[in-house]
């Protein structure tokens, strides 16, 4: 939608001093706020009403400082969001809204199991949606100098949700990040994948599944989902594989892994590119991991969550419960922070020191395992902490 000439130029003149910055005075940040919002086409009015009463939330702090949850192994992780009573909701869901899942189907392509996958992690299937209040959970995180740039534009497109008609500022509560509905968008992704899946006039994620996973599957379609492609399956691995070769920053033909005789620990292996997936290392469960479970780090960028949302969405459409194996023992968050300062020493960039095995970390991890003349499967161990 064209802005009218006068909210554009307000928008063009608005001075530096007046812009919403993060940190300083919270009354002053919230000023700022209310005329950018008004420069976006909100009436002085409405820009009144939508931030009449907002507060800073101390919990949505100590929630975004906490997220402890991610330092855990992906095997203890997948232990406790997978139940046998969530794969029974699972199949119930399945069944209960096949209607709807059949035409997320056909209009994007994107898999029943990954949507269950997701609606079930995110709020058990809409039964647990968060009980913060979402505008002061986006102000607070938006006035909090640690990602500013992420969630200032969400408090903008609240507001727009706000002038449609689709989010009360008073009533409205979600996630402490400010995540909205039963499969959690923030308010940027509901204005651009927002579905009226039950045709009532309106996007309603909280109260309409169909709503929440029409849009959901909207937006995973968007990130580059491939239709009728696989994203993560089990597999069995020779003993003598080169180490080296898998995570994913290596990918190879699944003709070529299945030469090094890379084999389905049940079916067969699909055509196409894949990585080779070690979450706890080579001792670990292992997974190739095609080109749709790189799409799924769009969602969460956790490398434990996505594994495990995507192991979940195999289990709901009939894969077996996997060979956790016997991985070696892994790192503490101390010991793991230690490791990723001297990895940085040694001119790694692990990102954040924060004790979580992410992505980067794995790869660093990698490339001194191989230097040191280990196994080079990324999985941190004691050994590689003696050899460094």
């Amino acid at each position: 939608m064209r802005l009218p000439v006068s909210a554009l130029c307000l928008a063009l003149l608005l001075p530096v001093s007046a812009r919403a910055e993060c940190g300083g005075d919270f009354g002053s940040f919230v000023q700022g706020l209310k005329a950018e919002v008004q420069a976006r086409g909100l009436s002085a009015a409405q820009a009144d009403a939508f931030f009449k009463g907002v507060k800073q939330d101390s919990r949505v702090l100590k929630a975004d400082r906490a997220q402890g949850v991610f330092r855990k192994t992906f095997l203890d992780f997948q232990a406790s969001v997978i139940s046998q009573n969530r794969l029974t909701n699972g199949a119930r869901m399945a069944q209960k809204y096949a209607a709807t899942f059949d035409r997320i189907e056909r209009d994007y392509g994107v898999s029943r199991g990954i949507l269950l996958a997701f609606w079930a992690l995110e709020t058990d299937f809409g039964q647990v949606q968060g009980d913060f209040n979402t505008r002061d959970a986006l102000v607070t995180l938006a006035h909090d100098c640690r990602r500013p740039e992420l969630f200032r534009p969400q408090v903008l497109a609240a507001a727009e949700l706000f002038r449609r008609g689709d989010f009360d500022p008073v009533r409205n509560i979600g996630a402490w990040a400010g995540e909205i509905g039963q499969v959690q968008m923030l308010p940027e992704d509901i204005l651009r994948n927002g579905v009226d899946g039950d045709g009532d006039g309106h996007v309603n994620l909280k109260g309409s599944s169909a709503d929440a996973l029409m849009s959901g599957a909207k937006m995973i379609a968007g990130m580059g989902w491939q239709p009728g492609a696989p994203w993560l399956q089990e597999v069995v691995l020779p003993d003598t594989l080169d180490w080296g070769q898998t995570g994913l920053n290596h990918s190879l033909s699944t003709a070529d892994w299945a030469r090094m005789g890379v084999v389905a620990r049940s079916g067969s292996l699909a055509p196409g590119q894949a990585s080779i997936l070690l979450p706890m290392g080579r001792k670990g469960p292992a997974f190739m991991a095609y080109e749709n479970f790189r799409v799924l780090f769009n969602w969460n960028k956790s490398f434990v969550y996505v594994t495990t949302a995507a192991y979940f969405a195999t289990r709901l459409e009939g894969a077996p419960k996997l060979d956790p194996r016997a991985p070696a023992p892994g790192l503490g968050v101390d010991q793991m922070k230690a490791l990723q300062k001297a990895l940085t020493a040694r001119g790694y960039d692990v990102g954040p020191i924060d004790g979580i095995l992410g992505e980067k970390t794995r790869e660093a991890v990698q490339r001194e395992q191989a230097r040191l003349g280990l196994p080079a499967d990324a999985w941190p161990d004691a050994a590689l902490l003696r050899a460094m």
